[in-house]
């Protein structure tokens, strides 16, 4: 069946607009919808996440056309990572020498990242935008999947993509279940200014039920990622400004000297999401809706990055060679590929977090034993940086 538009994708986040990005870019035609009103993808607020970028999501973004438009003062480098547990002396460091770089990845703002993702779509001609847009129906059953519009509007596609977030309504709709795991935890975000210089190293502390994260981003400001139970975490949260400030500088031994809260601090609920599987008939989940990750591990983004890459290769390999880029063969070799490229690295998040959230006896003696053994292993130590870095033998070029 010949339709105008080849793919619908539902969600303008990341994921939605690089996968519309990558399409375009192999001749599909895109139309995409969103509940926000356009301005607000245009112009995103800040909303305190800063993300850490691989490699690999470096050279999709590279691709896209995104990378080459951020300014130098938008790329803070992560030159190594540092992982201690409690007071523990020893700590894990992962130093990307050991793999041939100079960086494990770049620090970069999320609302930067969305508002040069909306301006590449905005570029390419293929793609077709519609705000203040949700679908309040889908049908899959047929020769194109049939979306109709909370409008009144019905469109139909070869393909439906659904990237609207970890709580995807569509994902219901397609009758598509997911294990959710609710960590009962608050993540805590912002940034700090501090008297002195880090040298580029991020640092992650696992403490008794909660952990913090230091991203070291450009001048002596950082980013900080807070992660405890809701209910302490609303306490928190509820700080003044200044007291905030100096409980962040109290618990990091004021290495860096006096830090002073810059802009607003953001609180997000604890929820991981895997979905049951990732394709149906011309339909697929894409980046939260797909995997939701704990941010321990800074993986959610770029998982989401790596899964519209493989999808629209998939597509684009389909179409090239005359095929129905709906089909079930095209959408299952997508869902195959993302599963064994995620769901190890979330089930190991998932456990890293029970262990060090753990606080009986055991539990202690287990995670201080297990950073002794993974920084005198190296292998395992090397294993993880490629992982948690997506610095791969494949990736010698990006």
């Amino acid at each position: 069946m010949s339709c105008a538009i080849d793919v619908i994708i539902a969600g303008a986040g990341p994921a939605g607009l690089s996968l519309a990005c990558l399409l375009a870019d192999r001749g599909m035609n895109v139309t995409v919808l969103e509940r926000q009103r356009e301005q607000a993808i245009a112009a995103p607020a800040a909303d305190g996440r800063d993300i850490a970028l691989t490699h690999r999501s470096i050279r999709i973004l590279a691709d896209i056309g995104v990378w080459a438009e951020l300014t130098p003062a938008e790329i803070a480098p992560i030159r190594c990572a540092e992982v201690r547990n409690t007071d523990q002396a020893v700590r894990l460091r992962f130093d990307p020498s050991k793999a041939g770089r100079d960086s494990l990845g770049y620090l970069v703002s999320n609302a930067v990242l969305r508002r040069e993702l909306y301006r590449a779509a905005k570029r390419r001609t293929r793609i077709t935008l519609r705000t203040d847009e949700s679908a309040s129906r889908i049908q899959l059953e047929g020769a194109a999947a049939e979306v109709s519009l909370a409008s009144g509007v019905t469109l139909s596609a070869p393909l439906f993509v659904a990237a609207d977030s970890r709580f995807s309504e569509l994902r219901r709709m397609a009758g598509i279940g997911a294990d959710l795991r609710d960590f009962g935890h608050l993540c805590i975000v912002c940034r700090l200014n501090h008297e002195k210089p880090h040298d580029g190293t991020a640092h992650e502390w696992f403490d008794i039920d909660q952990t913090l994260a230091v991203l070291p981003l450009n001048g002596r400001t950082s980013s900080i990622v807070l992660t405890q139970p809701a209910s302490v975490g609303k306490r928190t949260l509820d700080l003044p400004a200044e007291e905030f400030a100096g409980e962040i500088e109290r618990r990091l031994g004021a290495r860096w000297g006096r830090m002073v809260l810059d802009g607003s601090r953001h609180a997000y609920p604890l929820v991981a999401v895997y979905a049951d599987r990732f394709s149906g008939k011309r339909f697929a989940l894409a980046g939260d809706a797909a995997v939701g990750m704990h941010p321990v591990t800074a993986h959610g983004f770029n998982f989401g990055l790596r899964g519209a890459e493989t999808l629209a290769t998939k597509v684009g390999q389909a179409a090239q060679a005359g095929c129905d880029i709906g089909a079930a063969s095209v959408l299952d070799s997508y869902a195959r590929e993302h599963r064994a490229a995620t769901l190890p690295l979330y089930l190991a998040t998932n456990a890293i977090v029970r262990l060090y959230t753990d606080n009986t006896a055991p539990a202690r003696v287990l995670r201080h034993g297990l950073l002794r053994i993974a920084n005198a292993v190296s292998p395992a130590k090397d294993f993880m940086l490629r992982k948690l870095t997506e610095i791969d033998r494949g990736l010698a070029s990006a």
